[in-house]
């Protein structure tokens, strides 16, 4: 029997669980609180009143991982003046970001979410699969929240190229 589906906009609707399907552009955006590169704590709550990008992206420090990091730091200051705060988000330790944002310069903030909590809220730990084999993995996805805590704009399986700039683009129209 087909799964029932979310009516699109739905206000108030609880954090779905692993592998119910991602948050849909209208719903509030499941709280987190999570450990940053920079030592702090970052939560969803502590976000509120200016926009977010939360980009969930599989591992630091290879190649698609590291240009999408790099190309969110290039537009950081663009983000900031549309009132934007850029999170990557991976299951990588606090360590290893420190490391990647170092050896590449980057200037967005990086979470940590080891034990996949976040990840599982937000509907991007998936089953994947590579040459045959199935594995759980991260589906490189981005989330625009506004100031209030509502998922404003969804994009799965991000391609990397321009993807930067098309989320910075939908910043500034909400």
């Amino acid at each position: 029997m087909a799964k029932a589906a979310t009516p699109q906009g739905a206000k108030g609707t609880k954090a779905k669980a692993a592998g119910a399907g991602l948050p849909e552009p209208g719903s509030k955006a499941p709280a987190f609180s999570l450990p940053a590169d920079d030592g702090s704590t970052v939560s969803l709550k502590s976000l509120a009143g200016k926009k977010a990008v939360l980009y969930f992206y599989p591992k630091d420090d290879t190649p698609g991982c590291t240009t999408e990091a790099i190309a969110f730091s290039g537009l950081r200051k663009k983000f900031e003046a549309a009132g934007t705060a850029v999170l990557g988000v991976s299951k990588d330790t606090v360590e290893k970001h420190c490391k990647f944002r170092d050896k590449h310069k980057l200037t967005v903030r990086l979470l940590s979410d080891e034990e996949g909590k976040m990840l599982e809220a937000y509907g991007v730990w998936a089953e994947k699969s590579l040459y045959g084999r199935k594995f759980m993995g991260i589906n490189r996805t981005t989330f625009l929240i506004d100031e209030k805590g509502v998922v404003r704009k969804v994009w799965p399986k991000v391609k990397v190229a321009g993807h930067a700039e098309e989320v910075l683009a939908a910043a500034k129209e909400i």
